[in-house]
């Protein structure tokens, strides 16, 4: 069954954080994320207060930068979400990329093996905790929260087939620190999908993808060409039409996208910044239980 999920990026004031999470669950969504950036919302408060005004949708960190987190201190932050979300908590993790958030903290831009380094032993360094029967508090969820793992390089993707339960895919060429968006072409992320398949070895995971445009609209090409001078023309117009990043066309249209994508990448988790949240929703409905 597809999966939607909405991630919120905008730190608004406490009811208008309230009104788009219950907006989000009545529009159908199944998942709410939050953030992890300077600017943003703090995602752990975030998502308690999220779960206190809803009552059905999961609630994901998408996603912690571990290179911030001193892994024992970051198991007390997700038990406790998880005990006051009562068991609704997905926690997604990443290696960090952003080099102006790091200076903005005062701490050292580790380079990226040490950051991917880091991002393993907090995974392992919660599974540990969770384990510990004198840990406190405990997860709701045995044997702890789902667990998400988003990236592109080898070894992030790696880690996640071998820990995760969600893989995040970023859909991404390049991760640029400011600057315009780089997008993988379809072929690119075919790759990335079939390293993470070989990794598996046939262990069971969902694959979850940010669709970073969404376009309403009656004529399709003219969408993917204002969507192809948005992104700097890093891919072509036909390009475009084909990646899961890109969802483009009338609410039916994007439907068949989606499906397709699921049939080609096996992706069935798609997840949308906020700022998308009400245009996709009718597609909710279009695609639900196929």
């Amino acid at each position: 069954m597809l999966k939607f999920g909405v991630n919120m990026v905008v730190p608004d004031s406490r009811a208008a954080w309230v009104e788009k999470c219950r907006k989000a669950e009545a529009l159908g969504f199944d998942v709410v994320g939050a953030a992890d950036h300077l600017g943003m919302a703090p995602p752990f408060p975030a998502l308690v207060l999220a779960a206190e005004v809803t009552e059905r949708v999961r609630l994901n960190t998408f996603v912690i930068n571990t290179a911030f987190y001193n892994p024992v201190l970051l198991a007390r932050d997700v038990t406790g979400t998880d005990q006051f979300t009562e068991g609704r908590l997905e926690l997604g993790l990443g290696a960090g990329y952003r080099k102006a958030e790091f200076e903005a903290a005062g701490m050292e831009f580790p380079r990226a093996g040490l950051r991917v380094e880091h991002l393993e032993h907090t995974i392992k360094e919660l599974k540990r905790l969770y384990a510990d029967e004198g840990h406190k508090p405990e997860t709701v969820q045995k044997p702890g929260p789902p667990l998400m793992i988003a990236g592109r390089g080898d070894r992030v993707l790696a880690l996640a087939a071998e820990h995760a339960d969600i893989i995040g895919f970023s859909g991404t060429a390049a991760v640029p620190d400011g600057g315009a968006l780089v997008l993988d072409d379809a072929a690119g992320i075919d790759g990335r999908v079939a390293f993470v398949r070989e990794k598996l070895r046939g262990r069971a995971a969902e694959f979850n993808v940010i669709s970073q445009v969404v376009t309403v609209t009656r004529d399709r090409r003219a969408g993917l060409e204002s969507a192809h001078e948005f992104l700097k023309g890093t891919l072509t117009v036909e390009q475009l039409a084909e990646v899961p990043t890109v969802l483009i066309g009338t609410h039916e249209q994007i439907a068949e996208q989606i499906l397709a994508h699921r049939e080609r990448f096996g992706l069935t988790y798609f997840t949308v910044l906020e700022r998308n949240m009400e245009p996709l929703a009718p597609v909710i409905d279009l695609v639900r239980g196929k």
